[in-house]
């Protein structure tokens, strides 16, 4: 589910940074390479776990809107709902899918937050 930067962004990001010369003790691309470590595990937990986080939060907004539609279309039609006062931002359900939602993608791109670990041992989690 990861929107910004798109997966095809951050992994063509990486093969850039790849495809750079590195100069011995270079601080600067030591750091980058740390980043760029971190942007392959990212990716690596979104192909693992993203399709099937999209599935169900797909699954849940047309549970809660009453429509059909792919992720897109459903979260922009939930979007469109609250702005208009369609749905409010306080219903039980619709905090549940945004719950439901933020902890998936916190948990491919922050997996050791200590506040997933949290949400997840108290039985909150995606």
């Amino acid at each position: 589910m990861i929107t910004h930067p798109t997966a095809a962004e951050l992994a063509q990001a990486v093969a850039a940074f790849d495809a750079e010369p590195a100069a011995p003790g270079d601080a600067r691309h030591a750091f980058l390479s740390r980043v760029a470590d971190n942007a392959r595990a990212v990716l690596a937990r979104e192909a693992e776990r993203g399709a099937a986080l999209e599935a169900e939060a797909t699954t849940r907004l047309a549970e809660l809107l009453e429509e059909t539609g792919d992720f897109a279309t459903l979260n922009h039609q939930l979007c469109l709902a609250l702005r208009s006062g369609r749905a409010s931002p306080l219903d039980a359900r619709v905090l549940a899918h945004l719950k439901a939602t933020a902890i998936g993608q916190i948990a491919i791109d922050q997996p050791n937050y200590g506040g997933l670990a949290a949400l997840l041992a108290s039985g909150d989690g995606a």
